[in-house]
């Protein structure tokens, strides 16, 4: 078993290296784990006391259970992911069972800055992509699919994931195997990490 851990900055583009990454990977030898399914449940807030979480401070993640679950994959077991809203800023109740893969790619903006989440990654890999590029993509997302408002999404970004960014994630840049820009379509950095991949797994089954 393969574990890759793929970070960088809101907006940065690491759904898309994911989702490259993936299509070369036969569909039943890997899975994607997401950091966002790892808040903290929240269920004993009001509303209005989540939306005033700082969700991008290392703090809001259960990376305890988040490490737990990667032994479990590693042990040959599944486990029962949780199910996050972004709408409603808390877990739904539901969760998904995930199984062991070859492949387990865990994607987030604070994975490297954990210590024991960190050592459970065989290549880490942070995708830069710069900081007016990142708040225009993180614009357009939060708009079109979790319900925020123009005002809401600068407001946030201001106060909570500019510094947020520089005091978590961009130092966890000297952590990382690999790093990739994304401010332009990288073939050539996704390529270099498939053959790692498939390289890895050859020799761990040989």
């Amino acid at each position: 078993m393969l574990i890759i851990g793929i970070t960088g900055g809101t907006g940065s583009g690491k759904t898309t290296v994911v989702d490259q990454i993936v299509e070369e990977l036969p569909a039943d030898e890997v899975c994607v784990i997401s950091q966002d399914s790892y808040y903290h449940d929240t269920s004993h807030l009001s509303f209005e006391e989540r939306t005033k979480i700082n969700f991008d401070h290392p703090k809001a993640i259960d990376f305890d259970l988040l490490v737990s679950h990667l032994k479990e994959l590693r042990k040959g077991n599944s486990f029962e992911q949780p199910v996050y809203s972004f709408v409603e800023h808390n877990r739904t109740g539901e969760t998904i069972t995930t199984f062991p893969k070859k492949v387990i790619i865990v994607e987030g903006i604070l994975i490297l800055a954990h210590p024991d989440i960190r050592e459970m990654f065989d290549i880490k890999i942070f995708v830069h992509a710069d900081s007016d590029e990142r708040l225009i993509r993180r614009l357009k997302r939060d708009i079109a699919t979790r319900g925020r408002d123009l005002e809401e999404v600068l407001n946030r970004y201001q106060t909570t994931l500019k510094p947020m960014h520089q005091q978590f994630i961009e130092p966890t840049k000297e952590f990382a195997d690999i790093i990739i820009p994304t401010n332009r379509y990288n073939t050539v950095a996704v390529n270099v990490i498939r053959s790692i991949i498939h390289q890895k797994l050859s020799y761990t089954e040989s």
